[in-house]
């Protein structure tokens, strides 16, 4: 039965928020390339997850070399993807199932063929030449800072017609907008109202702490070698060298966020920021987080790096998050379309996959699930014939790049292409994803399929693990634990999170056993809660 949208402002504290890479969900018309009407025709399943929300990646028009991350028309569907009729047919379909929409705003950038800018490399003294990023060379012809490009060399490209070099955090084709100029943040506004209007409940926003830039142009300075973490840049990578002050995390963007938040309100929208720095990260989430004036919550990469999250990385990055986002919320992800999928990414069985799934219903905070991750679906082998990301073809082959977890959903492993597509697809479908395609684990009732409904079922069902807070999160052994509450209900979680038993003391009081169907165990007659491989338990206080 689908949910009924609420109007409660508060919708998205605690929501399971699932991501659509919409190139590699649902070809509906053959030619390779998902598009929006594929979409449409796979929110049943999307919405029989259990989910709150979808985040759909960017559709907008687009020349592609970032394939939608580099965008040429803000208002308008890139015709691979559809048309707005297609994108408000999707809209009204979800709001039927009870699915609230949220689309990837890229705010920092746009592609070099994008109107203002095409204006604004013109000339010097064009209505638009103050839109962008641009800067003299210094005396010896080289670039203004030497600040970095994520994907690689010097942030800065010459440019022949103003003589000048202008800023790219990305791709060179992707120019930086320059949000000390207040007519880029009235356009910005003006492109968030758009598809507010249109119907979207809110935002996912590309590289927030991207958006400002110090006016001063200041360098960077360096970082020693043991201070350098790979978390949102490989380790191959020099822009990992560096101490980001001033291309980036720039207090002025408070401002424009503040303008955002008192939008968003008009229409009880929400966004979650996606906030790349290896050193501040938490930091700034817990700024941008905090105060109710800014954006709701935003991403973590705590969770999405490479290191594996033992019970006492858990216990520690969640106290962090205590110390520098008390006010702020997270949302939770293990994987995206960034980043190698987490079950290849840690070396997974299927029964720790279950026992990491159960423990991210169970934090507090929101969660963002991404496309295939509920069937449990490893990093593809690409060859690098096939690769398209620009990043893993600058890097191969130390860093394949972001095609191997953007290959096409498995839908049928009896169609052609995992029945993604009857035409030739972008990327290939790996054949190791073909036996955990969605029809083979609608089949198997022990597939992890269902595990992942029974664990967001269970999310939604106690209100304490929505919104409610929760104890220090602690460590012991191999067993992370804590407690939720909320002023109706306290659940005890634990998890085992690894390949062998392990016992801990319950905390004190009379405990009820919960979640059975996910595998939870309850506490013995001793008062100790024994737990076996990857195993769980989660129980209830009882009343005095």
């Amino acid at each position: 039965m689908a949910k009924t949208l609420t109007t409660d402002p508060d919708w998205w504290r605690g929501a399971v928020i699932y991501q659509i890479y919409p190139r590699s969900y649902q070809d509906s018309n053959g030619d390779g390339v998902g598009d929006l009407l594929g979409i449409t025709g796979r929110l049943p399943h999307i919405a029989s997850l259990g989910v709150d929300a979808i985040w759909i990646s960017p559709f907008f028009k687009s020349p592609m070399r970032d394939f939608g991350y580099d965008v040429s028309d803000y208002c308008d569907v890139d015709p691979m993807f559809g048309s707005l009729a297609d994108f408000d047919a999707l809209i009204g379909m979800a709001h039927q199932l009870g699915l609230r929409v949220m689309i990837d705003l890229v705010l920092s950038h746009t592609s070099q063929d994008h109107p203002w800018f095409e204006e604004s490399r013109a000339s010097k003294d064009n209505d638009k030449a103050n839109w962008y990023v641009w800067a003299d060379a210094k005396p010896d012809g080289t670039p203004p800072t030497n600040w970095l490009s994520i994907f690689g060399g010097s942030a800065w490209q010459w440019d022949s017609r103003r003589c000048q070099y202008y800023m790219h955090n990305f791709l060179t084709s992707q120019p930086d907008l320059n949000f000390h100029e207040p007519q880029v943040q009235e356009a910005l506004l003006k492109v968030a109202e758009f598809w507010l209007d249109r119907g979207v409940d809110g935002f996912r926003l590309d590289t927030i702490n991207f958006y400002v830039h110090d006016q001063e142009l200041r360098d960077n300075p360096a970082l020693p070698a043991d201070k350098r973490n790979a978390i949102t840049a490989p380790s191959v990578n020099p822009y990992t060298w560096q101490d980001h002050l001033y291309d980036k995390n720039r207090p002025e963007n408070l401002e424009f966020l503040r303008k955002l938040r008192t939008l968003m309100n008009r229409y009880n929208a929400a966004a979650v920021g996606e906030v790349g720095d290896d050193l501040y990260g938490l930091d700034i989430l817990g700024e941008y987080t905090s105060g109710g004036d800014k954006v709701q919550m935003s991403y973590a990469f705590e969770l999405l790096s490479a290191v594996p999250p033992t019970a006492g990385y858990v216990a520690e990055v969640m106290d962090l998050v205590d110390e520098k986002a008390p006010e702020g919320w997270v949302c939770w992800a293990f994987s995206n379309h960034d980043v190698p999928r987490h079950i290849t990414r840690w070396n997974l069985p299927d029964a720790a996959a279950r026992a990491y799934t159960t423990l991210m219903m169970c934090l507090r905070g929101s969660v963002c699930i991404y496309q295939g991750e509920e069937l449990g679906l490893p990093e593809a082998d690409v060859s690098f014939e096939d690769l398209q990301d620009p990043y893993g073809i600058q890097f191969w082959p130390e860093f394949k790049g972001r095609d191997g977890c953007r290959t096409p959903m498995v839908w049928d492993n009896d169609s052609q292409n995992g029945g993604f597509t009857t035409g030739k697809p972008w990327l290939p479908v790996s054949h190791d994803h073909l036996p955990r395609a969605l029809s083979e684990q609608e089949r198997d009732p022990g597939a992890l399929l269902h595990h992942y409904r029974k664990a967001i079922a269970f999310r939604h069902a106690h209100k304490a693990l929505i919104k409610g807070s929760h104890d220090r999160v602690k460590a012991t052994g191999s067993v992370v634990h804590f407690l939720r509450e909320d002023a109706d209900e306290t659940i005890f979680v634990a998890v085992n999170l690894s390949g062998e038993p392990a016992t801990i003391d319950m905390p004190k009081g009379q405990w009820h056993q919960i979640g059975i169907e996910l595998g939870s165990t309850g506490p013995a007659p001793d008062g100790k809660l024994h737990l076996g491989p990857w195993q769980p338990a989660l129980a209830l206080r009882q009343s005095a």
